[in-house]
């Protein structure tokens, strides 16, 4: 008997830029969505059909949410992974599973496995007491990268260690060993990009083109589809990320942030286990997006073509420095009269300095036009306050 795809249920903890991008591909094929967020005014809240209003830690939530739906999935990684298991060990179906979750949530078990199975890291090291640090600092010598092993993003629980000297305070500023920390030997590397990986249920992996991600203040500022490397650094990369899709067993989208050295050589720096805001070029930029994938993946669907269909640059929109208050974005009409341009405004309705509140996406005939029409885009537009 075929299956009624319009009576699927899924739920989405998480109601933010991704969760509302989410629901946009999941709407296109008529699936009822729940999401559980605490804002009551989220972004996903206009478009989702039922809002669950609570805290991500709240067990019981989470509990309502998968018994109200067939599938659960998430738009961030932060979440109690054990609430997620104890779901699973009942029936309830959650992707990307809580078993890969639980890995990729704490960074030195992440990178364990993926040493483990053969993949290419940083060196590193568990770091439990000062004594540790001083110790990576003769293995790696410096800098090197203090990080937190749980709960860091965009930069933070990251510490540069650039001497001996900067030991104790390093240390005192990621919490003084009151949360697990790792040494991380500091690459020398030309670029950081990213590869977006797709998984479906029945094992069928879908790679996207590699991009050159670009950073501000620990932010992506800027992604650049395709990245300019070799083409055996890219094929290498997208194969790479291949297998770390295999490596978890993951069922949905996955975003494996990568080194690219000097020689062409590529580094795994981070996994993250589910739609990601460097791919955000793939919903202009690619025959299908890295949403409409992880929708197809997590519902059994054959997953989409992945290929480029032109040049993209995206470009994040952040909240303006030393504003914080109701959302105002200003000079869209200008940036909208660029050729190729489009822009994605998040309906987040208070900004405050260095905020994701939207992004904006460029596509051209060539790589270098693209590259010349996103910064004049994003110089017109600013997200500011009305006070």
């Amino acid at each position: 008997m075929d299956k009624d795809y319009l009576s699927i249920r899924i739920g989405i903890i998480g109601g933010g830029q991704l969760g509302k991008m989410m629901i946009e591909e999941a709407k296109k094929l008529s699936f009822n969505i729940t999401v559980l967020d605490p804002t009551p005014d989220c972004p996903a809240h206009s478009i989702c059909d039922k809002h669950i209003v609570a805290e991500f830690d709240d067990k019981d939530a989470i509990r309502q949410l998968a018994k109200e739906c067939d599938v659960v999935t998430y738009e961030f990684e932060h979440i109690d992974a054990d609430v997620l298991n104890e779901l699973e060990q009942n029936g309830y179906k959650i992707y990307p599973t809580a078993s890969s979750l639980r890995i990729i949530q704490n960074k030195y078990t992440q990178k364990q496995l993926l040493k483990q199975d053969g993949l290419p890291v940083p060196d590193f090291k568990s770091v439990t007491s000062v004594e540790d640090m001083y110790k990576a600092g003769e293995e790696f010598s410096y800098p090197y990268m203090l990080k937190a092993c749980t709960g860091g993003y965009d930069g933070k629980g990251n510490v540069l260690v650039e001497s001996a000297d900067c030991i104790q305070e390093s240390y005192a500023m990621l919490g003084n060993g009151k949360i697990p920390l790792m040494a991380e030997k500091l690459v020398d590397f030309c670029m950081e990009t990213s590869v977006l990986a797709c998984r479906g249920l029945n094992g069928e992996i879908a790679v996207y083109p590699v991009g050159n991600n670009k950073h501000i203040n620990s932010i992506l500022h800027e992604t650049i589809v395709p990245a300019d490397i070799t083409p055996e650094a890219s094929e290498r990369a997208m194969s790479v990320a291949k297998r770390v899709m295999e490596v978890f067993d993951g069922i949905g989208m996955f975003c494996v942030e990568m080194f690219i050295t000097k020689d062409m050589d590529v580094l795994v720096n981070e996994v993250a286990p589910r739609p990601h805001n460097s791919g955000h070029y793939t919903i202009e930029g690619c025959v299908t997006s890295q949403f409409e994938n992880h929708i197809r993946a997590i519902t059994g669907l054959p997953l989409g073509d992945t290929s480029l269909r032109s040049p993209t640059v995206m470009i994040n929109l952040l909240g303006t420095e030393g504003k914080e208050g109701k959302a105002k974005v200003l000079g869209l009409d200008k940036a909208l009269a660029l050729k190729g341009t489009h822009v994605h405004i998040y309906g987040k309705s208070t900004t405050k300095p260095r905020r994701k509140m939207g992004h904006i996406t460029v596509c051209a005939s060539i790589v270098n036009e693209a590259i010349i029409t996103a910064p004049k885009a994003y110089s017109y537009i600013s997200v500011t306050t009305e006070d």
